[in-house]
This record gives C-alpha cells, sequence and structure tokens, in this order.
C-alpha cells in the first residue's frame, strides 16, 4: 500500500477494525498487544475481548452513539473496554481519574452517559452522586469489590467473542475527551472515527516511525490525547506492543519498566523527565535501557533537560506541542533534524497561521498567537456554542499559545498568550526565563509569573524546586538571579524568587501557573534593588 493510498480513507470506516481486526487478518494475531505487569495479552486476545465487551454493550440495550463513561486506569481492561466501544458504534467518553467527586458530578449529567464502567478503586469518588443522575442507567466495575453492582467479567461472561463492526463512517464519532477545565468546567472534546486514523499516521508513522518490533511505553494516562496516541493508537496502528502501567507515575516506577520490559519507544511530560534525571544523578543508562526514541509534550521541554536526557539515555527526546481538540502533536521535532533550541516543525499534514490580537498575519520572525489546522481537529466542543466560537474559526482553532517561526521553518514557544507580559516595555516570555532557570545545576523545576513591583511595573516573579540534596545552608537566590542575568536581558531576570518543594500540577504534569498567580499578592517581598 503506498503512502498515498495509507492516508486515503474508504467512506465506511470503523477505527476500531484498523487498530485491532486488521492485525488478525494481516497474520499479526499472535503479536503481543499489551503487557501489563507480568502478564502479556496478544493481538487474537485482545480482538476476542472487544467482541465480548462490545456484544455485552449491546445486550444491555445500547443502540449506536450512546455515550458509555469510563474512569478507567492504564490497563488490558481498559483497551477492551474503549475498543468495545468503538467497534460497536458506541461513545467511549473519557473521564480523567485524578479529578473530584464534584466534577464527575458534572460531567456525567453533561454527557449524559447511560453506563458508567469505573475502576474499583475510583468507586468512592461517584457513590454519593450516582442517584443525582437522570440518564445513568447501569454501572460496570472492574475489579473485584462490586458495590452492588455488576463486575466487569460478570458483565462479558458468557458473550459470543465474535462481532461485526458497527456501519459507521469516518465521519463519525468515536470518542469524547474531557479538557482539563483549569479555567470553568471540563469541556467535551468530540472526536471521529477518522481522527484516530490521521493521528496515527502522522505522529506514529511518520514522526516516531514506529514499527511492528517496537515496544511502546507511556507515562500519562490514556484517557489524556497524549496518552491514548501513544498508548494505543500508534502501537495498535501497526502491530507493536504496548506497556501499561497502573497507578501514579513516579520516577522510580518508569525507570522500573525502561529497565524491565525494555520498551523502545517512551512517552512521557517534561516534568517526569527531569525527577528521572535526579534520581539517577544524570548516570549513563544506555546499558541498562533499549530505547531508540522519547517523546515529550504537555510543556516546552528545557533545551537543556533534552541534552541531559539524550546523554543519559543514548535516545533522541523528541519534544511535541499538541492538545486535546487537535487528539495529539501538530508540531514534533524530527528525530532527523532535532533541535533541542526548538518546539520543533510542522507534523505531516497540519497548517499554521501566527496572528496579532486582531487575528491578523504578523510578519515573518514576529511572534504571534497560533492558529492550527489539520485532520485530526475536533468537531466541536459538546453543548458549550460560546466556547466553539472562541475557539474554532473556520477550519482553524486557536491554540491559545505564543510562537514565532525563524527562517529554517522551526516554532519556538514562548509562553501561554494570557502568560506573556512587559517589563519595562519590552515583552517578557516566562518560558525563556524557565528554560534559562533550569539549566542551572541546582534547579529541578521553574515557572514564572508577572508581579507588580511598588510602582505597579510588572517584573518576572520565579517559583523555584531544587534538586534533590541541594544545601540549604546558603541562600541560592542571589546566585539564581545573577545566573539569569548572565544568561539573558537585564529586563528578564526574576526580581523575586520563591523556593518550593513542589510546584502545583494538573494530572497531565503541566504547571498550574494561574495557581501561582493566585499567591502573589501573599507572598513574602524578596526585591532586590
Amino acid at each position: 500500500m503506498s503512502e498515498n493510498q495509507k492516508s486515503m480513507l474508504p467512506r465506511h470506516f470503523n477505527a476500531a477494525f484498523y487498530f485491532i481486526d486488521r492485525h488478525l487478518i494481516e497474520g499479526r494475531g499472535h503479536n503481543t498487544a499489551i503487557i501489563e505487569g507480568d502478564n502479556r495479552y496478544s493481538y487474537q486476545q485482545l480482538a476476542q475481548q472487544v467482541n465480548q465487551t462490545g456484544n455485552a454493550l449491546r445486550a444491555l440495550g445500547l443502540t449506536q452513539e450512546s455515550r458509555v463513561a469510563l474512569c478507567l486506569d492504564n490497563s488490558y481492561e481498559y483497551a477492551c473496554i474503549f475498543w468495545g466501544c468503538v467497534k460497536s458504534g458506541l461513545i467511549p467518553v473519557n473521564f480523567n481519574n485524578g479529578l473530584v467527586t464534584e466534577q464527575f458530578d458534572y460531567m456525567l449529567k453533561d454527557c449524559r452517559a447511560r453506563i458508567l464502567v469505573v475502576d474499583e478503586v475510583f468507586y468512592d469518588k461517584f457513590a454519593t452522586i450516582l442517584g443525582k443522575q437522570n440518564h445513568l442507567e447501569q454501572i460496570i466495575v472492574v475489579g473485584e469489590t462490586v458495590h452492588g453492582h455488576k463486575t466487569y467479567r460478570q458483565l462479558i461472561d458468557g458473550h459470543s467473542s465474535e462481532l461485526s463492526c458497527a456501519n459507521t463512517t469516518g465521519d463519525d464519532v468515536a470518542l469524547w475527551l474531557y479538557s482539563s477545565g483549569t479555567t470553568g468546567h471540563p469541556k467535551g472534546v468530540i472526536h471521529l472515527h477518522s481522527s484516530l486514523f490521521h493521528v496515527a499516521n502522522s505522529m506514529g508513522r511518520k514522526i516516531l516511525e514506529i514499527n511492528e518490533q517496537d515496544i511502546m511505553f507511556t507515562v500519562p494516562k490514556l484517557f489524556f490525547a497524549y496518552g491514548l496516541g501513544n498508548g494505543m493508537l500508534f502501537p495498535f496502528s501497526v502491530g507493536a506492543a504496548s506497556i501499561m502501567m497502573r497507578g501514579r507515575p513516579t520516577a522510580e516506577g518508569a525507570l522500573e519498566v525502561l529497565e524491565k520490559h525494555k520498551p523502545t519507544l517512551f512517552g512521557g511530560v517534561p516534568t517526569l523527565f527531569a525527577s528521572m534525571l535526579a534520581s539517577i544523578d544524570d548516570a549513563n543508562m544506555e546499558e541498562k535501557t533499549t530505547l531508540r526514541r522519547c517523546l515529550s509534550a504537555g510543556e516546552a521541554l528545557p533545551e537543556e533537560l533534552g541534552r541531559r536526557w539524550e546523554k543519559s539515555f543514548g535516545a533522541p527526546l523528541l519534544s511535541g506541542v499538541g492538545m486535546t481538540e487537535m487528539l495529539h502533536n501538530f508540531i514534533c521535532n524530527p528525530a532527523d533534524g532535532l533541535r533541542y533550541d526548538a518546539s520543533g516543525l510542522p507534523v505531516p499534514g497540519y497548517r499554521f497561521r501566527l496572528v496579532d490580537n486582531n487575528d491578523r498575519d504578523v510578519a515573518s520572525g514576529e511572534i504571534g498567537e497560533m492558529l492550527v489546522s489539520g485532520p485530526t481537529q475536533a468537531l466541536g466542543y459538546w453543548n458549550q456554542r460560546e466556547k466553539d466560537l472562541d475557539t474554532f474559526i473556520g477550519r482553524w482553532m486557536r491554540t491559545g499559545d505564543k510562537y514565532y517561526q525563524d527562517e529554517q521553518g522551526y516554532f519556538h514557544y514562548q509562553g501561554r498568550a494570557d502568560d506573556m507580559f512587559k517589563s519595562g516595555g519590552n515583552w517578557v516570555s516566562p518560558a525563556e526565563i524557565e528554560a534559562t532557570l533550569v539549566k542551572h545545576h541546582a534547579v529541578l523545576e521553574a515557572a514564572v509569573v508577572p508581579r507588580k513591583d511598588k510602582v505597579g511595573n510588572h517584573k518576572p516573579c520565579a517559583f523555584v524546586t531544587l534538586k534533590p540534596g541541594q544545601s540549604t545552608d546558603y541562600d541560592p537566590v542571589p546566585e539564581l538571579q545573577r545566573f539569569v542575568k548572565d544568561n539573558l536581558e537585564l529586563w528578564k531576570y526574576p526580581r523575586w524568587i520563591e523556593l518550593r518543594d513542589d510546584l502545583p500540577k494538573t494530572a497531565t504534569g503541566k504547571i498550574q501557573r494561574h495557581k501561582l498567580r493566585e499567591e502573589i499578592n501573599q507572598i513574602t517581598d524578596r526585591t532586590v534593588t
């Protein structure tokens, strides 16, 4: 099949056939699909349980386009339930399992799911709200504790392992993902069957160059767009294996998986990479691991961190830019043109504009807000027309991020549009200051926000966490300020630096700068004259 043929989809298309059933037809049924702990599951086993799940859900009376809420951890069961829904023409609605009861109550009512499938470890978050749902008909529990509800094993027991795909098109809705909801309630983001194919074809095949022999390990969870692409779409598009890791992701846990299961591809976020390097003290890990490519997204990757990672693990760390509304990365550093000082190049199939505050294209080399268009763009937000109008501009979508593009075509991240500020009449990019701070040998993480000085002018204020084992016998603030002054223009150095044990983050690992901005009025004044 040629590259052009691969990118063309038939009118009638069901993503589950492409990502699961196709491998049995093409002779990859015995390939390992999922590794979870000491268990390995083949594509043949996965396909059979996907079919059982689809049949069981249909037997509950669910019809095509019925929504099924999933609150699960990364696991073989998650894959079976997700693809069982997709194959049956049902719509899995993926919930972030780290949210709180109030948010789950909102999302269940918002999406109008008829079925909730929940891991037993998360059930208590739902217990007090289940009786308040008008659309919810049944709860299925993954695990042993039933809470009076049927377990997933009981649900599928006795159902046939043969199932025909629902008669869907590429334009049918395949899944919902909820945005992180850092401001207001989470938004239901609607994606199509065709989008699953296109994200695997663009990022998976053309950037990661994933193949059948690869083993992919992703730390971000499957209910995130980034985790879904890394953990299922990329490996399942070629018949490769995916490692599923339950529980809270830690540096120690990730390192254990790298050494035990020897993945060749690894997806994470900058916070995790920094913690892993700190826990091994930048030791040479190349002989203990088998990585050939690693992928970073969620936050801007500091140049120094990328270089340290490649030196320690012997594998390039490809930084990328994506968002829930586009399903995965639309900018990424290619392995054959990797630049740690840039966010990356356009992923094949995507188009971009950089615009000013009036949505007019900026001149070449100037900073502007990025608009993106491509084949994986969401259909829109569920039941939030006002948000649609703010975000989706015809075929273009606002990212809310500021960039400039250099002469070689590489994009350079300058920060969130609402994070950028002027100091002394000059624009300040928090991301640039943060990247400089983490180059210092003592700094693990940094976040920069604007703070008003005594005369009301905005100046940079930095929140910093130090690497484990750093001495507390001296005040590192003056040294860090001098370090920034030596590496950036004078107006960019942080007038205040607050040392913290950790920084507030979303479940995806993104630093919550809005929470730091809210703290500004309470922090101790450490102005240096």
